[in-house]
């Protein structure tokens, strides 16, 4: 149902310790804490024993694209790892924002005022995990992809402080993939700056050194650290 990896699990470890490692390069760098940066692991469309050795080594934060597949894979896991931190970094539908909220510790997709208002909808709910949230911006206005535009974020803003929602603190980019990333992550630091907006969830694996080296607190790795899905 899921994808192996093409690498044994000494070679994922070998991998993950190799991205650790130059994300704090990067971080001492420019003057920054590496422990100011959280690497999430992506484990989308991979099957649980290809990332179960990173779970056995301690780490905590890990992203999936699909509430489905992530309910699927990750409840069986979660009571034996209860440190675990999931972060939804796939589009999300208004009609999965209530399962979303009870599974995940971060949602970095919210796009619309339709998302907002689902999430007010179930904000009281006992069973909610999900303390933070990123405004994901459509940084070029790219017809494939999802994401609010630019010229749409202060009115989605004005709704998120009318209700006073908690959590809701940071902005989420993914450049065009055959565009420069920089400039895209420039423009997105200046903006949540200018809104006050404190986290920023930008960077890939081919280009998480120079997110982090222009302000990200959230990259998003899978493919450096698992190699090409089998």
């Amino acid at each position: 149902m899921y994808n192996s990896s093409s690498l044994t699990s000494n070679e994922i470890i070998n991998n993950y310790h190799n991205v650790c490692d130059r994300i704090k390069i990067t971080a001492d760098s420019v003057n920054r804490d590496c422990n100011t940066v959280c690497l999430i692991v992506v484990t989308k469309t991979f099957e649980a024993e290809v990332f179960k050795p990173l779970l056995d080594l301690g780490h905590k934060d890990f992203g999936e694209n699909k509430v489905q597949e992530a309910e699927h894979k990750w409840l069986p896991l979660l009571d034996q790892y209860t440190d675990t931190q999931l972060h939804l970094i796939g589009h999300l539908q208004s009609n999965k924002v209530k399962k979303a909220m009870e599974l995940f510790h971060s949602i970095h997709t919210i796009d619309s005022t339709k998302r907002v208002n689902e999430v007010i909808k179930n904000i009281t709910n006992p069973n909610n995990l999900c303390k933070e949230y990123f405004i994901e911006l459509n940084m070029a206005n790219e017809p494939q992809k999802d994401g609010l535009h630019l010229e749409d974020l202060q009115e989605l803003l004005n709704l998120i402080n009318k209700n006073a929602l908690p959590g809701f603190d940071g902005l989420m980019c993914i450049p065009p993939f055959d565009e420069v990333p920089s400039p895209y992550f420039l423009l997105l630091n200046k903006i949540a700056q200018k809104n006050n907006l404190h986290k920023l969830s930008m960077g890939m694996s081919s280009d998480f050194e120079k997110a982090i080296q222009l302000g990200a607190t959230h990259v998003r790795v899978g493919s450096e650290i698992f190699g090409a899905r089998s």
